[in-house]
């Protein structure tokens, strides 16, 4: 999931509302529906107004909202808020930090170190070298949590999502992809220290992948 501009890792080009990444041919976009938010709704301890009063049905880019999981004197919450730090240059918003050097980056110490959250999806794209697009979902349909982390901005909290090396599943389209959590692992990232530590070098399992591209070939042989 990460893209580089002027040397920053997933940055995104917010000019003009366009949804186009800048540096790379790949772009970062997840799905989120308003059954999964029911669904997260059910494990959380507190879950905030906005996302009682929001409907996700569909893609999410970069500075858009999200379902964000984070920490709360109770245990969980789930609340909104937007995907990507301010960018180096006024137009970009940095939406994903690797796992392997997030630590050393003081951009992400305060969130990597007091803010880590998890970002429920359903599934997410992944574009190849020759623009085609890929889903990527799990194996046995349930959800996808992602580690990331946010921090205050301004007046709002805004996150990020961190990336690790591709797994097998993934390795054939891109040498990144998100460091998927699983659902047991969520309370532990974000309230545990030393598990959270752990967690930054973990192998996410293996995903199902869908391409439309390889169904059409199929499709055109027969």
């Amino acid at each position: 999931m990460d893209i580089y501009v002027n040397g920053a890792a997933g940055e995104f080009s917010a000019s003009g509302g366009s949804k186009n990444c800048r540096g790379t041919d790949m772009c970062s976009v997840f799905y989120m529906d308003q059954d999964s938010v029911w669904k997260v709704r059910k494990f959380v301890n507190e879950t905030d107004q906005k996302i009682q009063e929001m409907v996700f049905q569909g893609d999410i880019h970069p500075t858009e909202p999200a379902p964000v999981i984070s920490g709360c004197k109770n245990g969980l919450r789930l609340s909104c808020m937007r995907w990507g730090y301010p960018g180096f240059e006024k137009a970009n918003v940095i939406f994903n930090a690797r796992a392997e050097s997030v630590r050393e980056k003081k951009l992400f110490r305060n969130g990597i170190r007091y803010h880590r959250a998890v970002i429920p999806a359903k599934l997410f794209y992944e574009w190849n070298a020759l623009k085609e697009k890929n889903i990527f979902s799990r194996r046995d349909g349930n959800m996808l949590y992602f580690a990331g982390f946010y921090d205050l901005i301004g007046n709002e909290d805004r996150f990020v999502i961190l990336t690790t090396c591709a797994n097998e599943s993934m390795s054939a389209v891109h040498d990144r992809m998100p460091l998927v959590l699983e659902e047991a692992q969520i309370k532990e990232w974000i309230l545990d220290d030393g598990t959270a530590w752990k967690l930054l070098c973990q192998v996410p399992g293996g995903l199902r992948r869908q391409a439309d591209f390889e169904q059409m070939t199929l499709f055109m042989k027969k």
